[in-house]
Formats: structure tokens, sequence, C-alpha cells
């Protein structure tokens, strides 16, 4: 069996079990697929017809093709790749995909740089962590631009739960450690934040001359740096 590829991208360059491949003749995803019985805006419509050149389903990954256990929120998970004819990801074209099905999908995305040859970059669909009681939200992670070398997803888990954080940590944050991976998220995005305000108030602090203003604003840049210590973000 000849594998479906993405440019050159297969199951065998991304490291996962031949037994997850789609063959060739079958793997193809026309994209009028994707929106000709569906009502969608024109931007989004333009998304697809200017910036994806085609897509396929590279792999599908479910217990019976890994012997891996079906997961309590994941019983399968799809390996779809997207041919761009833009520089950057679509971020909506990805979000649009993956919202189609209720299956986990990794996106493997192929644009040609110019001067470096065929780059691959990780992109995924993922619930945000939420308070019980409101309603879900997602966001689209989309990893860096990668060479065909580098571009690798580790089948690492007990079950599909297990399985679909661990791709999704090595698309957001280039690990293979999926575990508590909302709680690694929610840092992550705490950290951020905070250092987006601590950069500002630094600059706030250093041109204000009042010297009431200057305190208050230390009192809040002292807070800041100390919660980045405690979370390590900070020497």
């Amino acid at each position: 069996m000849t594998p479906v590829s993405c440019g050159t991208c297969t199951v065998h360059t991304l490291g996962l079990p031949v037994t997850t491949a789609i063959p060739a003749e079958k793997g193809t995803l026309p994209k009028q697929m994707f929106y000709a019985k569906r009502s969608i805006s024109t931007k989004l419509k333009q998304r697809f017809t200017r910036d994806l050149d085609s897509a396929v389903m590279l792999a599908l990954l479910r217990s019976a093709n890994t012997g891996i256990a079906d997961g309590e929120r994941v019983k399968e998970i799809l390996i779809i790749g997207l041919e761009l004819t833009c520089q950057e990801v679509p971020s909506e074209v990805v979000d649009y995909i993956a919202q189609m099905r209720s299956s986990g999908i990794i996106f493997v995305c192929h644009r040609k740089a110019d001067e470096e040859g065929k780059e691959y970059a990780l992109a995924t669909r993922r619930a945000l962590p939420v308070k019980p009681g409101y309603l879900p939200q997602f966001r689209v992670y989309i990893g860096p631009w990668r060479t065909l070398e580098q571009t690798k997803l580790v089948l690492k888990g007990e079950n599909l739960d297990e399985v679909w954080d661990n791709f999704n940590a090595q698309v957001i944050f280039d690990s293979t450690d999926g575990r508590d991976l909302d709680a690694q998220i929610a840092r992550h995005a705490e950290i951020v934040g905070l250092v987006a305000e601590e950069t500002k108030l630094s600059k706030d602090h250093a041109r204000t001359k009042d010297p009431a203003q200057r305190n208050e604003i230390y009192t809040r840049l002292h807070k800041i740096r100390t919660r980045l210590r405690q979370m390590g973000a900070l020497d």
C-alpha cells in the first residue's frame, strides 16, 4: 500500500504506525466538500479557495489499528494534511474543518518556501479550560514551521485521551508531556498576560514624573514580578 502524502510528509516521516495510514487512492479530500453544501461566510470561502490548494487524510488512529485503548473523550484521531498556497496557516480554515467532526484532528500544514524548500507546521483546535456551566470555547494553536525531518508526532499514551493531549502538547508547547495540559495552558496564558503587563508598567514607571504615581505603579509592578518569580518565569 502506498500511503497518501502531503508534500512529502506521510505517516512514515511523521513516525506514526503504518497501520494508521490512509491509502493514496482514498486519502484525497476535495476542498469543495467542506463548504459546497454548507452556509459559510464569503470571507471564509475565500480562505478555502485562495489559501488552500488541497487536503488529504494522512492517517486515522483508532484502538483497532494502534493497540491503544479508547479514551473517555476521544475514540479516534485524524491526521489531515493541508497543502497551502499561502505562507501562514489559515486558522479560520483549521477551525472550521475541526469543528465539523467530534473526533480530534491534528493538521499537518505544508507550504513551499522560496529559499528553504518545503516546510511544515502542525496545528490543532482545542477546547479552552472554562468554569463549570460556561459554554465551551475553542482556540486554534499553530506550531512553528519546520523541515520534513523535524516534523514528527510522538505516539504516547495509555489511551486515546492521553494520546490526544500529548499530540496537543507537541503542537502548543513542543513537548510530549500532555499531563494536566489544561493547567499548562492556563499557566502559560497567565504568564503571557503578566509579562505583557510587566512590560507596560515598566515603561509607565520610567516615564512618570509624579512621585505618588510612580509609587503606585511600582507597587503594582512589584506584585506582578513577585507572581512571575513564584511561577518560575522571572529570575
